[in-house]
């Protein structure tokens, strides 16, 4: 409470009508012993248009060096907390100097041609440290394009270095929200118990993206699914405690009532195609012509897919056990790892190239455990369960604003609605325990 209390003073100031964003103050320069918010050694140098090169096939590979090459800076260590407080206060100075401009919505942009509104977008990537401060005057150009390129990878937007209408969107959001994620997501990280280890894993959800951190660095980086916004992913810790090759898949007791029980009332041989079989508490088979299929009460009685190359959960899972019965795997639908929008599972975490990540988790058993022994153990098709000799921490996290080690500060979409619930829930209980210090009853809660 006492970090959200110092920011709110700092956002009550400014959030003052005087000092509102207008294009007049749009020019307000950030603080200059601030955080920076993109790599911005580069921002001076000249840049020259690299030749394309021939579009290669994406494969898990390919996109998981390609997130590699992002940063090697962990999004969640030690020092995370305190990296948002600083952002937060950082933001909030930004605000009180006047923020950043508003661009119109029917703004165009193009390398070469010159428009009404280009130096207005110059103003805006300035002010967010995107473009260097020398760069206020002229058309869009190839510098201007690598800054909205670097602010679009800071949040979490495909980074084509065009204007389109989400970069748009995302240029033109206030600061002071901008600040308000900040605030919640330095709440949630304040309330968590982590224990950090040498080696450890992270998926943030509203980033869909998972990290191995080894050594303070981020040694993989994967896409990840997460959960749809109506059956959103936890955010939980745990320890990954094995890795399953070719692993059968147990589907939750609510998807069997529901999801499965319709399938079977509209398709009697739904379950044989799926190559799934019914169980009774003991894990013997029942006669799925025998089940009541109507949905109206709980099943009693296990769905159990065999594995294989149609198992939902792939050809690996990852064990850490946990109150919510959530997990990380793999998928047989694996072509939905392209799309930008990764919010599509029922709450666990399927994860992009993870035979690799498997790999890295194994690596105390190496040679014994090397890719290609696990690639040669999943061709097998049996079913093998191999418990890591020492437990890997992971946490699930919510963190809609953070900034790494080189001060580069993010931005996702709070895609689960997160932000305003915790903030409405903390302001609602700062009232209350500020009407507490002045009743006689209740005023040592106050205390």
């Amino acid at each position: 409470m006492r970090s959200m209390t110092i920011i709110a003073i700092a956002v009550m100031l400014a959030a003052a009508p005087a000092l509102g964003q207008s294009a007049g103050q749009a020019g307000a320069a950030p603080p200059a012993a601030g955080p920076t918010t993109a790599a911005t050694t580069g921002a001076n140098s000249a840049h020259v248009a690299p030749a394309k090169p021939a579009v290669a096939a994406s494969t898990p590979e390919s996109r998981s060096a390609a997130a590699l090459a992002l940063s090697h800076e962990p999004t969640f260590d030690e020092g995370t907390a305190q990296r948002i407080r600083e952002a937060a206060l950082s933001y909030s100075d930004l605000a009180v100097r006047g923020g950043w401009p508003v661009i119109p919505a029917d703004a165009k942009f193009a390398v070469g041609v010159a428009g009404p509104h280009d130096e207005l977008l110059r103003q805006r990537l300035i002010v967010g440290d995107d473009l260097a401060a020398d760069k206020a005057f002229g058309p869009f150009d190839e510098v201007v394009a690598e800054a909205v390129k670097r602010f679009q990878v800071r949040h979490g937007l495909a980074a084509t270095a065009t204007v389109t209408p989400r970069t748009l969107a995302a240029l033109n959001v206030p600061v002071q929200k901008r600040i308000r994620q900040l605030e919640a997501s330095l709440e949630r990280i304040e309330n968590m118990n982590f224990q950090f280890g040498q080696r450890y894993v992270v998926v943030n959800l509203p980033a869909t993206f998972a990290e191995a951190v080894e050594n303070d660095k981020v040694v993989r980086r994967y896409r990840v699914i997460v959960g749809k916004t109506e059956k959103p992913s936890p955010t939980l810790t745990a320890e990954i405690t094995g890795v399953v090759l070719n692993p059968t898949w147990t589907v939750p007791s609510s998807i069997a009532k529901t999801e499965i029980s319709a399938h079977m009332r509209k398709d009697p041989s739904y379950l044989s195609r799926m190559h799934m079989d019914v169980l009774d508490g003991h894990d013997n088979p029942i006669d799925p012509h025998a089940v009541d299929w109507s949905g109206t009460h709980a099943p009693n009685f296990t769905v159990r897919q065999q594995n294989g190359a149609f198992n939902a959960l792939g050809a690996v899972k990852i064990d850490m056990p946990n109150p919510y019965s959530v997990y990380m795997h793999d998928t047989n639908q694996r072509n939905l790892f392209s799309d930008d929008y990764r919010f599509d599972s029922h709450g666990c975490s399927r994860v992009d190239n993870v035979r690799d990540l498997a790999t890295w988790l194994l690596q105390e058993e190496m040679p014994k455990w090397n890719r290609v022994a696990v690639d040669t153990a999943i061709a097998t098709g049996q079913h093998q369960e191999v418990a890591l000799p020492k437990k890997v921490p992971v946490a699930w996290i919510y963190l809609t604003a953070w900034m790494t080690r080189d001060q580069t500060i993010q931005f996702r979409n709070d895609i689960y609605d997160q932000d305003e619930q915790l903030l409405e829930a903390t302001a609602e209980e700062a009232a209350f325990f500020n009407q507490a210090g002045s009743h006689p009853l209740t005023a040592h809660l106050a205390r």
